[in-house]
């Protein structure tokens, strides 16, 4: 049997103009029911007719963000950004991780949707994407004509901190880095390599570490090398949450920090801040509002998806020492 708006109405317990209020994107609906009422489209897999043409056509004024996980506290500073300008301009934000993001993004539910999350594979934003449903990816560049990236130069800054590292005499290196997968691991060791390169310094691949990006895995890399007692001059990081992994090992062990081994990250969360980290700034806010102005832009018939690079800089903190070369 076809599912319409009285079983939608039933299920939810509310009458069916409310249902219709929903489809259509009229701002006469609590929220907490309106969520309610697009989440029972699509479990009841509910495909709206006429009556939904507002919601069908994007209307409804609702943006996604998809982010991987709750584990990495910059997310917040993106959230941020990326509510603040929605809010400006009219729009509603919905959040969710993977599992659940897929079965959202389609027009009948949201206007478009804003990625951070590397386990949402290229081929599903690709069937989604599309001029009635564009797309914002923040940790990739994808060649579709309704994909549009808003990126972190990771290059330049990391090949500046690891040019200063080395130009302060350290020679002894393990690089932990995030998923070997994703594009921001990818770069960022690419930089480390090729400073290394550059300079005649050599480096073993037993002194690299794949990690998650998250503190757990930072803190396993420097008990590993601990156990050894084969311990680096310094860790650099492919973010903070691991190095602040690996700082909190290396105390356990009453090494000095960084005196005994340095540790560098990327990213500058606020944690990262308040121990010294010294790390990579990525200005998060911003980041989060451009990606929202490009895709409400987008939404809005702008059709602008030339990718935007976005700068960062490194912060210098107490972390990285002053070796004798």
């Amino acid at each position: 049997m076809a599912i319409g708006i009285r079983e939608i109405a039933a299920a939810a317990g509310v009458s069916i103009s409310t249902v219709s209020n929903v489809l259509n994107g009229r701002a006469n609906v609590g929220e907490e029911t309106r969520q309610l009422v697009r989440r029972l489209c699509v479990e009841m897999d509910y495909i709206p007719n006429a009556a939904g043409k507002g919601l069908k056509s994007g209307k409804n004024r609702t943006i996604l963000f998809n982010f991987s996980d709750f584990d990495r506290s910059f997310y917040l500073k993106i959230i941020e950004g990326i509510h603040d300008y929605a809010g400006e301009n009219d729009y509603d934000l919905m959040i969710c991780t993977t599992k659940s993001c897929e079965k959202y993004m389609r027009s009948s539910l949201t206007s478009g949707c804003i990625i951070l999350d590397e386990r949402m594979k290229n081929d599903v934003l690709a069937r989604a994407a599309g001029i009635q449903y564009p797309i914002v990816v923040l940790d990739r560049i994808l060649p579709h004509s309704c994909i549009k990236s808003v990126v972190v130069n990771n290059y330049d800054p990391m090949t500046q901190l690891v040019r200063e590292i080395t130009a302060r005499g350290y020679r002894k290196f393990v690089f932990v880095g995030g998923p070997s997968h994703t594009g921001d691991t990818q770069e960022r060791f690419a930089a480390f390599q090729d400073v290394l390169k550059d300079q005649g310094i050599p480096f073993s691949r037993e002194y690299y570490f794949s990690g998650d990006y998250r503190e757990k895995s930072g803190y396993q890399a420097a008990r590993i090398f601990l156990s050894t007692g084969d311990l680096p001059e310094i860790f650099i990081c492919a973010n903070d949450n691991m190095a602040i992994g690996v700082i909190k090992a290396l105390r356990e062990e009453q090494c000095r920090i960084p005196e005994d081994v340095a540790v560098t990250g990327f990213d500058n969360c606020e944690l990262a801040e308040n121990i010294g980290l010294t790390t990579v700034h990525i200005p998060n806010y911003e980041r989060g509002y451009l990606a929202a102005r490009s895709l409400i832009e987008n939404i809005e018939g702008g059709a602008n998806f030339d990718p935007v690079i976005i700068n960062a800089a490194v912060s210098w903190g107490s972390t990285l020492g002053k070796k004798n070369p």
